[in-house]
């Protein structure tokens, strides 16, 4: 079985450049703090960072703001419901990600027209634990790309050859 090229997507809660400097140019930095105001000037900051390092970089539910600051797109996370954003004027390169728990989510992010859904969680046992099977059973509910999340390590990456994803998401994996 050939290992197949996972896309990556890194989520961070700061602007921490040591973590930032150990990704290649593959991962895409996903910037979601839900427990600060959003600070436009540090959002700017990292924008400008991953633009230098050739990385993309999303705003977490806020794609008003990633379309206001020039950003690669955005992600909305399970618990937006909103539609809004689909009356808004994107341009053709703005990626819009969301993620999703459950076939009621997974309905509600293709209302919601994204690019791709980040499934979760695959490994890390929590109240939204999916587990392979089940992953696999939801992933082919849906004609949108899948991405895995949640507790995917360096122990359990090569398990991802077994589903059907495009890549993989996560924080701690990355630093």
């Amino acid at each position: 079985m050939h290992n197949k090229i996972l896309n990556k997507y890194y989520f961070i809660n700061k602007f921490d450049e040591s973590h930032l400097d150990k990704q290649d140019k593959g991962t895409v930095i996903i910037y979601r703090n839900y427990y600060q105001k959003i600070d436009e000037k540090l959002i700017i900051k990292i924008k400008n960072y991953c633009k230098k390092k050739g990385n993309k970089f999303l705003l977490s539910n806020n794609i008003k703001l990633a379309i206001k600051l020039n950003l690669d797109g955005a992600y909305i996370p399970s618990f937006n419901k909103n539609t809004k954003h689909l009356s808004y004027s994107l341009t053709k390169k703005f990626i819009i990600l969301g993620s999703a728990h459950n076939i009621n989510e997974m309905n509600t992010k293709e209302l919601q027209n994204v690019n791709a859904i980040f499934l979760s969680s695959i490994f890390k046992k929590n109240k939204n634990f999916l587990g392979i099977y089940k992953f696999k059973l939801l992933s082919h509910l849906t004609k949108r790309p899948i991405i895995a999340l949640g507790g995917i390590s360096k122990n359990n990456l090569k398990k991802l050859n077994l589903i059907n994803c495009l890549g993989f998401a996560g924080m701690s994996f990355f630093e």
